[in-house]
């Protein structure tokens, strides 16, 4: 058990500062704000009622998100260690907790790098003119596919994964997909080599990008076409789709992703301010940020959508209109010729228009097509920066934030990995820094390679799934429990008031002591009771396997490490 006195200031004379209080909150807010804001949660509001979504997405924030980040920055700054010598000293049988946090930190930054590759190479392939989305290619034997699909789902499923039929069928690795993974790992590598020196001065240009461009984008959407169709279906209300089960627990799952909770990178980083500092502003700062970025991503996302809802609509339109033009034989119609449609309504010719099968052209349909994740960025976004005036101009933008955003994720991801790995002893004695982030960014292209198989958006998917969201939410609980009830609430509060320098109110204490740990616990069985995905039907043998791997690693990451990894130091 930690003894109560704090450890002197002699011993952390030598630990890294940040330059700048500005610095701090920059990198936090790079790491927390990242893809899932601009590409998971306008999802979410689209598929959960609109603005009504709000309602189980703040509720989790107030119990549960905005709690647990205050606790990892709070202790994080008193105890200023990594996470592995952290919750060592608070008790030797928490050491694992501080493995399974590097564990899935290491899982999650080994393939989310492979989304900036992609990224990467539609960034490289945006310089093109025109777009090689925009058209099915004429010089390639699979051009029949590309006409049977969309030229925005050839560039991706073909030309970019070169996918195969099933996980089962890896095929060889895609040179471009390994040179643009090699160059991510590169970068990342240049930007954290020193630690939060580095990390915080490349942070100056990657947050304050992404904000910019995503400024530029509200600005041109909100001139689309169509643009307040979309935005009017964002912020119209439905508070029958809010009691779906499942709508709470993605708005869960949705806090505990975007506030980067459960991974270490936030308590590495608060780990290099001063003692006496501001965590509880710090805090309630940082994730109303993080939610304020996510409903102002939301706004020029939606006005694009709006406008490709709008389109579509009037393509479905055209079509009709041109069949009907065909079958009668007549030059003079157009969409808006109301005349002409009702003069057909009477007489022999409606069974002529009915036999037409013309297509139910309803706006409303166009915009319910919800799409997330890969299938936002890369299939419906390119589908349409082809219709937008200059569209190369737009997907170079796109991209470079998407990219930047991506990058000030990772570098959090590997700072929750180099200042416990550094930490050690043995480690710090006979390996510098430099060398251990190079073996870290080695070693995750090595593993990384398997994403870029023809079979790696199937793994890529899985590890999504299922790497990174209950883990987290598990190592959260613990966290929890460990600094409320281990700690000891009073002890740790009295901590905190210290840092801040004012007395520590009511409502943190009640949520780390109750509130926050009922909802998290709440979360797993509504995750237990809803799970598991569609996709894994129950006679798949893919799912069995799911399964016993699932056990596995929980049973590994919260039961063997507690008990096998005791480090002495």
């Amino acid at each position: 058990m930690a003894t109560d006195q704090p450890e002197s200031s002699s011993k952390h004379s030598h630990r890294p500062k940040w330059d700048s209080k500005f610095q701090y909150l920059l990198s936090c807010s790079g790491f927390v704000v990242g893809l899932g804001n601009v590409w998971r949660f306008p999802y979410l509001c689209q598929t959960y009622g609109g603005g009504a979504f709000l309602i189980p997405y703040i509720t989790t924030l107030v119990l549960g998100g905005i709690p647990v980040f205050f606790l990892e920055l709070a202790v994080g700054q008193r105890l200023k260690k990594g996470t592995i010598r952290l919750w060592w000293h608070i008790s030797p049988y928490l050491g694992g907790l501080g493995y399974s946090s590097l564990i899935v930190s290491f899982l999650v930054s080994v393939y989310y790098n492979m989304l900036l590759a992609w990224i990467l190479w539609y960034f490289i392939n945006s310089f093109r003119n025109p777009l090689p989305w925009s058209s099915c290619p004429t010089d390639t034997k699979l051009i029949e596919e590309c006409h049977k699909s969309t030229p925005t789902n050839y560039f991706w499923y073909r030309y970019t994964l070169n996918i195969s039929t099933d996980i089962g069928n890896s095929g060889p690795l895609q040179w471009w997909l390994v040179l643009c993974l090699a160059a991510c790992w590169l970068i990342v590598f240049i930007c954290t080599v020193r630690g939060i020196e580095s990390t915080g001065k490349a942070m100056y240009f990657t947050a304050p990008c992404s904000y910019l461009i995503l400024t530029l984008f509200l600005i041109y959407g909100l001139t689309l076409p169509g643009a307040v169709h979309g935005l009017l279906y964002f912020m119209t209300p439905n508070l029958k789709k809010i009691n779906n089960p499942r709508a709470w627990l993605d708005a869960a799952t949705q806090i505990f992703s975007s506030l980067s909770l459960g991974f270490g990178g936030l308590i590495a980083y608060s780990s290099y301010n001063p003692s006496i500092n501001d965590c509880e502003l710090d805090a309630v700062m940082i994730a109303a940020i993080n939610s304020l970025t996510s409903l102002f991503a939301s706004i020029p996302i939606f006005s694009i959508l709006g406008f490709k809802a709008t389109v579509a609509y009037e393509e479905c339109l055209e079509r009709n209109v041109k069949s009907i033009t065909k079958a009668f034989r007549k030059d003079n119609i157009t969409v808006d010729s109301s005349a002409f449609w009702l003069s057909y309504l009477n007489g022999t010719d409606i069974n002529k228009l009915a036999s037409l099968k013309l297509a139910n052209c309803d706006l409303q349909y166009f915009l319910d097509k919800s799409v997330s994740g890969t299938g936002l960025s890369f299939i419906v976004f390119t589908e349409i920066v082809i219709k937008m005036p200059g569209s190369n101009t737009w997907a170079i933008l796109f991209f470079l934030m998407l990219f930047s955003l991506g990058v000030s994720s990772i570098f959090g991801l590997i700072q929750s990995i180099l200042t416990p790995v550094t930490e050690s002893p043995i480690v710090s004695r006979y390996i510098c820094k430099e060398a251990v982030c190079g073996l870290i960014c080695l070693s995750a292209f090595l593993l990384g390679l398997l994403f870029a198989l023809r079979s790696g958006n199937y793994w890529l998917e899985m590890f999504d799934a299922f790497g990174g969201t209950m883990p987290l939410l598990v190592i959260a609980f613990f966290e929890v429990m460990a600094v409320a009830f281990v700690y000891g609430m009073k002890r740790f509060s009295a901590d905190v008031e210290k840092m801040i320098e004012r007395p520590l109110k009511g409502y943190w204490k009640a949520m780390w002591l109750f509130f926050s740990p009922g909802t998290m616990l709440l979360i797993f069985l509504f995750y237990v009771l809803v799970e598991p995905p569609s996709s894994y039907n129950t006679w798949n043998p893919n799912y069995v396997s799911y399964l016993y791997t699932r056990c596995f690693m929980l049973a590994f990451l919260f039961n063997v490490l507690p008990l096998s990894f005791q480090p002495h130091i």
